[in-house]
């Protein structure tokens, strides 16, 4: 689970609504649908600031939002100042689209080259083993992020230290340690 995860990295994890009364900016990143909700627009503070970088604009609840504020006006390029009837203004960034892709200037290439080849291997992959895979969704195979990885590395000029066969085998196997 993503949020033992985040407490055993150092984080402080809270359930939305306890959230809304403590952040300043919220971006979303789930992939789910009203993650922030009209519920939540009444406890966050003055000039909260909203963006969401995980799925198309469904994962704030954008119509509610809508419905609640008194006055809307854009700030600026890409975002939209919602006052509330309290006078509370609360920012919208990019109509709740992927961030950084709605109001940034894109991907730089070093980093679409990567995700290119990922995907042009990964469905290499799937056309050659297509007789023994089902239908369903299957992560890119560990070899092939390791592949691309590797490469990238290369081009830019970065070595880096191989696995031994000896080192390999010790990882492979509960043989050896405690």
């Amino acid at each position: 689970m993503k949020a033992l995860e985040a407490v055993m990295d150092g984080f402080e994890v809270l359930t939305m609504e306890k959230a809304a009364e403590k952040g300043d900016i919220f971006c979303t990143a789930t992939g789910d649908k009203n993650v922030i909700a009209a519920e939540h627009y009444g406890l966050m503070k003055d000039g909260a600031i909203l963006a969401n970088t995980g799925h198309f604009n469904v994962e704030i609840e954008i119509p509610a939002l809508r419905a609640l504020a008194t006055e809307t006006r854009a700030a600026r390029e890409f975002v939209e100042e919602f006052t509330m009837a309290d006078g509370r203004r609360i920012y919208l960034v990019a109509d709740g689209r992927l961030v950084n892709l709605s109001a940034a200037e894109g991907h730089p290439a070093l980093v679409m080259d990567m995700s290119f080849a990922n995907q042009a291997l990964g469905l290499e992959y799937a056309a050659q083993h297509a007789g023994e895979l089902e239908r369903k969704v299957y992560p890119v195979p560990a070899a092939i992020d390791n592949e691309i990885a590797r490469l990238k590395l290369e081009t830019m000029g970065i070595d880096i230290d191989q696995l031994t066969e000896e080192q390999a085998k010790y990882l492979a196997s509960w043989d050896e340690g405690t």
